[in-house]
């Protein structure tokens, strides 16, 4: 038989995988340069040179060993560097036991849920937030539960979640910066986030973990340094990925960084690796574990995101349309000139934008803009968007 859970889902495919379907076929049609395509998250900008020079480097001088199998806890080498890495840009004391590479935030966050949730248990998280988390969550027989959004701000909704706080409850999921509101929590909101952590962790006798969900953690704006919950929190399990910072989201590479304060760290990381034996995992590709070594303090050239976010911000003010100002990220998240944000992305594709209702992230009445393309095509786009909002609703 198959599984009913999986066959369920064939309805429930992805909002924003469907419009970009949609936007690749209209694009067969009018040519993609003339749709304004802001569904998919897909960097935009180069990888840098030295991505690319080491990968060619490691190929050139391989000794037989370069494809081989990576050890259960994946490259020793590897997990130093990136542990090096972090205790110098965060002055925590990370080890390579505390390191552990996947395929991306996403294999990171498989196993970080896995590693203190089990079936029936609760895994908190913040509206709006990645529609995924569902599936990363719900499928591993623990439950996904949304704390409602603070929509003036896109901050924590502190009353909500204390509210929702249980015996239950086993770990907190945030994404800071934040896809789809491109909103930056902020030092005092990440304080109040672990002094809550902590007292209810004491209240019920048993740690509230911190999944912390950072992919786009160097793409922030106005000059500010990166944050960095686990600074914050003891009991945090940090989910990263080099998809958006070095524009390889086809390589598949990231890591689960465990705080050394935490409890049983090193142990942790140990049961990563049995994990992986239950879900496949088996390690991200060898080549690429070793190719990201001297990019680890490097970044593609982001500054291309903040000069879209400005362009699109700005007029989205002048068109009176209500909206948070992103502080990272290449994501937009205004509040639709309607209640509802589906029928309103409909009726943008009668004008070629390509827009992703934020019903999925739990944020009714609110759209997405992935504005990780090409400034000249925002450029384009917005005399259209003017059009389409001016024509529709003025």
């Amino acid at each position: 038989m198959l599984v009913e859970s999986y066959r369920e889902m064939l309805g429930k495919k992805s909002v924003i995988r469907e419009l970009s379907e949609f936007a690749t076929a209209r694009g067969k049609e009018i040519g993609y340069e003339n749709v304004f395509d802001y569904s998919l998250g897909n960097p935009s900008v180069p990888v840098p040179k030295q991505f690319t020079e080491e990968m060619i480097r490691l190929i050139n001088e391989d000794d037989g060993t370069l494809h081989g199998y990576s050890p259960s806890l994946t490259l020793p080498e590897v997990r130093q560097a990136v542990a090096e890495s972090l205790k110098k840009r965060f002055g925590l004391p990370y080890e390579a036991d505390h390191i552990f590479m996947t395929s991306g935030a996403a294999g990171a966050i498989a196993h970080a849920v896995r590693l203190i949730a089990a079936a029936g248990d609760e895994v908190l998280t913040f509206a709006p937030f990645f529609p995924e988390y569902h599936p990363y969550v719900d499928l591993t027989g623990a439950v996904l539960k949304v704390v409602p959004a603070d929509t003036e701000t896109f901050q924590i909704n502190m009353d909500a979640f204390r509210s929702m706080l249980s015996e239950r409850t086993a770990a907190v999921l945030i994404n800071t910066p934040n896809n789809p509101s491109g909103v930056v929590y902020s030092d005092g909101t990440l304080q109040a986030l672990a002094d809550t952590l902590r007292e209810f962790s004491a209240k019920y006798g048993h740690p509230i973990y911190l999944i912390s969900d950072e992919p786009y953690r160097e793409i922030v704006f106005d000059g500010r340094e990166p944050s960095c919950p686990s600074r914050f929190y003891d009991n945090t399990i940090m989910c990263y990925s080099f998809s958006k910072s070095l524009s390889i989201p086809g390589e598949r590479i990231g890591y689960v960084a465990v705080n050394p304060a935490c409890e049983d760290a090193k142990v942790l990381i140990q049961m990563c690796g049995q994990i992986s034996r239950g879900i496949g995992h088996n390690c991200p590709a060898s080549i690429i574990q070793r190719a990201i070594v001297p990019c680890l303090d490097i970044t593609s050239d982001l500054s291309v995101y903040e000069r879209n976010m400005n362009l699109i911000y700005d007029t989205l003010r002048d068109l009176d349309v209500t909206v948070v100002r992103p502080g990272g990220t290449f994501y937009i998240f205004p509040k639709a000139p309607e209640e509802d944000a589906v029928a309103f992305s409909k009726k943008a594709l009668n004008y070629d934008l390509v827009l992703v209702p934020g019903d999925s992230f739990g944020a009714p009445g609110f759209f997405r803009m992935a504005y990780c393309i090409d400034t000249e095509k925002v450029e384009r786009s917005l005399p259209v968007l003017r059009k389409f909002i001016t024509e529709t609703y003025r």
